[in-house]
């Protein structure tokens, strides 16, 4: 892969860079995530926060209650709304940036769904692909 992997918002305000090798990428089928992209599901690809900026721009957060008790923060362009960033997690060094918001969106290579709980009817999971009905479980 190609280092840095860049991307940005629609209207061009907000442009990022990452440093580092993503650490997973997945479909989050959570109620949140449907709602706030419009899909059944939001494309992640999960980067360590250490290797993340903005290079241009600034980000606007809205944080909505997670099921682990704190506040899942969501970053996104205050002037066209283009949802970026998602699941910023200091303490365990990541950071979910969607992937339809990639300057190269064919990186993405999905490899597990989350919160398939949450996931609707119409939605056409990958059969081969290893499911969750929340997060996944760390270890």
């Amino acid at each position: 892969m190609n280092l840095p992997i860049t991307g940005g918002c629609l209207c061009g305000a907000i442009r990022y860079e990452c440093t580092a090798e993503p650490l997973r990428m997945l479909k989050c089928h959570c109620r949140d995530c449907q709602q706030l992209s419009g899909g059944p599901y939001l494309p992640v690809v999960v980067v360590p926060l250490s290797a993340f900026k903005i290079t241009k721009g600034e980000l606007k957060y809205f944080p909505t209650p997670s099921v682990l008790g704190r506040p899942n923060v969501r970053g996104f362009c205050a002037n066209c709304g283009s949802r970026l960033t998602g699941a910023e997690n200091p303490k365990h060094d990541f950071i979910g940036i969607t992937a339809s918001s990639l300057d190269d969106p064919t990186l993405f290579q999905p490899t597990i769904d989350i919160f398939v709980a949450d996931a609707q009817h119409w939605d056409l999971l990958d059969p081969d692909s290893p499911k969750h009905p929340q997060y996944m479980p760390r270890g």
